[in-house]
């Protein structure tokens, strides 16, 4: 599992590789990842965009942004929590997903929280480091 902290907002991830859903022979890998946004602090927060960084493991960098998440923009209090669940396809067998959210306060504040770097591993990936 990965995790960043910012203001009291704390962003967990932990990706899974769907070797069922990909076809290698094919250089299609894909993942499912899940998502925690957690809300630790005192003010209430809304989450309005999205922003990745998807690199695959021949460097090809791909950004994504957009509103909300899966179609929601969840309003959270303190102490709340919303997860979702979402997928990644890569023609390589790893790469590396990390991001910020836009989120405001109810006053108003407009702030970025980082989405933790994670790595996209499949036992396809040959890669070694020795």
């Amino acid at each position: 599992m990965y995790r960043s902290t910012t203001r009291n907002i704390v962003i967990t991830a932990q990706p899974h590789f769907l070797e069922g859903q990909s076809l290698p022979h094919e250089n299609k890998f894909v993942w499912a990842y899940t998502i925690t946004i957690a809300n630790q602090g005192t003010e209430t927060v809304k989450l309005l965009t999205r922003h990745w960084i998807i690199t695959d493991a021949s460097g090809h960098r791909q950004e994504v942004q957009g509103p909300g998440v899966v179609g929601e923009q969840p309003r959270l209090g303190p102490n709340d929590s919303f997860s979702y669940s979402s997928g990644c396809p890569l023609p390589t067998p790893s790469g590396l997903m990390a991001g910020t959210y836009g989120m405001v306060t109810d006053a108003g504040e407009h702030f970025e929280v980082a989405i933790p770097a994670f790595s996209l591993d499949s036992h396809f990936d040959k890669h070694s480091v020795n």
